[in-house]
C-alpha cells in the first residue's frame, strides 16, 4: 500500500507542473480518491518512520535505499544499550552480566553476533591439521564460538600461515586467573602452529576510560607484560606492545589506524558501542586503534610489509564488536578479514552472574594471592551449588552448572575423566562442597605459585626484548 502511495504520489508530482490547472474538479477529486484513504496512508507514513526509527537504532546509521547494512550492523543488538535486553544478558567490552546463575546464554549470543559456534567437526579439524591432542578450552566449550576458523585452517593446509593477535587492558598492576584464560590458550596456538603472535597492551584505552593517569596506565601495562611473559611465551615469536609506545614508533601502524578511522562513521560507533555525544572523542576513535594489529602490514618488522597475512585473534567475546567494525572494514581498504576464537566469561566467585573483576578484590583470585588467601576466597566467597544441610545434598546433591568451585575446575583440571568423576558426585551427593572447594584450592595454589615463580624469572631486559620492535624468527 505505501509503495503504491508513493508511486502515485511520484506521477502527481511528475505532472503537476504540467497538468495540474487543465483538470476538471471531478478529475482532481478521482486523483485523490484513487490514493486510498487518508487514515491508511497516514498509517503507512507512521509505519515507513518506525521502520527507519528501528534500523537506525540497531546499526547507528541512517536507512539509504540502495545501501544494505554492512557486517558491523547485520548482527541485531550491537550496541551496550541493547544487548540482552530481552533475555537479561547483557555483554559489550566493558559490562558483563546476567540473570541467569548459569551464567551468560552463550548460544543466544552466537545468533546474536552472528558467530558461528565450534562444533565437534571443528575441533576434530583442528585436531588433524595441527596433530596434537586439542586443548582443554576446545575440548569443554570454553572456546566456543569463532569466525572463519575453517579459512585460516584451509590457508596452513595450503602451506599459508598466519599470525596471533590478543591483547589486554591494563587497568591494575596485578592481574587475576581469568585474565590468564587467552594467554593459556594464545600459548597453545602458538606451539602447535608454529606462528608469530602479538600482544596488544591498551593502555591508551584504560587512560580514556579509567580515572588513572597516563604514567600509571603505562607502568601497568609493563608490570601486566611480566604476568604474560611469565605464561611461557618464546621471545623470538612474541612481541608484546604499548599501544603509548607503538603508536609513536610505527608510522605503518599509525597509517593504518587513520585507514580504518577514514571508514568508519560516528553513526556506526555509537551504534556498534553506545558512545554519546558526551564520551570524549579519544574513546570515538579508539576502536580503530585495537582494529590496526589485524592486518599485517601494522608491522613491517615481522611481516616484511606484506599485507597479506591471516590473522586469527583468540579473545573473550566480550570483544567482538570490536573486530565486527574490523572485519567490515578491511576490505574496503585491501586486507584480509581477521579470523576469531571467542571464549567463554570467567565467572566472579560470587557466580557466574558476572565476570571476574579486578577492581573487586573479593570476587578475585588474583595472581599475587598467597596460599592462605587463595584458600580463604574459595571457602568465604566461592558460590556453591550445594544444598544447606549435609543431609540434603547427600540425598539430592548438587547442581554442578551454577558451582562457581566446579566451573573453576572446568578451566585448569586437565584430566577430562577426573572433572567427570568430581561432577558425577557432586551430582549425585557423594561430593560435598567443601571437598569440592578442597580440590579447587590444591589445583589452583600450585600453579598460582608456579606462576609467580616464573614471574620473578621475568626481568626488566626480559621486558624490554619482548617489547622492542624487531624481526621475530620467522621468513616472510
Amino acid at each position: 500500500m505505501l509503495k503504491h502511495y508513493l508511486a502515485g504520489v511520484k506521477r502527481m508530482t511528475d505532472c503537476q507542473g504540467d497538468s495540474e490547472g487543465a483538470k476538471s474538479p471531478m478529475e482532481l477529486y478521482e486523483s485523490l480518491a484513487s490514493q486510498g484513504d487518508e487514515a491508511e496512508i497516514d498509517a503507512a507514513v507512521q509505519l515507513l518512520l518506525k521502520l527507519k526509527v528501528d534500523y537506525k537504532q540497531l546499526t547507528g546509521q541512517d536507512y539509504k535505499a540502495g545501501s544494505p547494512p554492512s557486517e558491523t550492523s547485520v548482527a541485531p543488538e550491537n550496541g551496550p544499550a541493547t544487548d540482552g535486553a530481552n533475555d537479561g544478558d547483557t555483554v559489550d567490552p566493558w559490562n558483563v552480566s546476567t540473570n541467569n546463575a548459569k551464567g551468560v546464554d552463550y548460544d543466544k549470543l552466537i545468533v546474536r553476533f552472528g558467530s558461528s559456534k565450534i562444533d565437534q567437526d571443528l575441533v576434530d579439524r583442528i585436531e588433524k591439521v595441527s596433530g596434537q591432542k586439542p586443548h582443554r578450552f576446545l575440548r569443554r566449550g570454553i572456546f566456543f564460538s569463532h569466525r572463519d576458523m575453517h579459512q585460516v585452517l584451509d590457508g596452513y593446509e595450503k602451506h599459508k600461515s598466519f599470525y596471533l593477535y590478543t591483547g589486554r587492558g591494563p587497568s591494575s598492576e596485578a592481574m587475576h586467573v581469568g585474565h590468564l584464560i587467552p594467554f593459556i590458550f594464545t600459548k597453545w596456538l602458538q606451539d602447535v602452529f608454529d606462528i608469530p603472535l602479538v600482544i596488544q597492551l591498551t593502555d591508551d584505552e584504560k587512560y580514556l576510560w579509567k580515572d588513572l593517569s597516563l604514567e600509571d596506565c603505562h607502568r601497568f601495562a609493563v608490570e601486566n607484560a611480566k604476568d604474560i611473559i611469565a605464561c611461557g611465551f618464546d621471545v623470538n615469536k612474541t612481541f608484546i606492545f604499548s599501544d603509548l609506545d607503538y603508536m609513536g614508533a610505527s608510522p605503518a601502524f599509525y597509517r593504518n589506524v587513520v585507514k580504518i578511522q577514514k571508514h568508519v562513521t560516528f553513526n556506526q560507533v555509537k551504534g556498534i558501542f553506545g558512545f554519546t555525544d558526551s564520551d570524549c572523542i579519544g574513546k570515538i576513535s579508539f576502536p580503530a586503534i585495537q582494529a590496526a594489529p589485524s592486518f599485517s602490514s601494522s608491522f613491517p618488522q615481522i611481516f616484511k610489509g606484506r599485507k597479506d597475512i591471516q590473522c586469527l585473534i583468540p579473545c573473550a567475546i566480550d570483544q567482538d564488536p570490536y573486530f565486527r567494525m574490523t572485519r567490515d572494514v578491511a576490505p574496503r581498504i585491501g586486507y584480509h578479514k581477521p579470523a576469531l576464537l571467542h571464549s567463554t566469561f570467567f565467572p566472579a566467585l560470587q557466580g557466574a552472574q558476572t565476570k571476574m573483576s579486578a577492581s573487586d578484590a573479593n570476587s578475585s583470585i588474583f595472581l599475587t594471592d598467597t596460599p592462605k588467601q587463595i584458600k580463604n576466597k574459595v571457602n568465604k566467597h566461592a558460590f556453591s551449588g550445594g544444598k544447606d544441610t549435609v543431609e540434603e545434598h547427600r540425598k539430592y546433591g548438587g547442581n554442578p552448572d551454577v558451582d562457581v568451585a566446579f566451573m573453576y575446575l572446568t578451566f585448569f583440571l586437565e584430566d577430562d575423566e577426573q572433572l567427570e568423576k568430581i561432577k558425577q558426585d557432586y551430582t549425585s551427593g557423594a561430593l560435598l562442597t567443601g571437598e569440592l572447594k578442597k580440590l579447587l584450592i590444591e589445583t589452583l595454589q600450585p600453579m598460582i605459585t608456579q606462576h609467580q615463580e616464573q614471574r620473578k624469572q621475568v626481568t626488566e631486559e626480559t621486558v624490554k626484548q619482548f617489547m622492542t620492535p624487531r624481526p621475530l624468527h620467522f621468513n616472510f
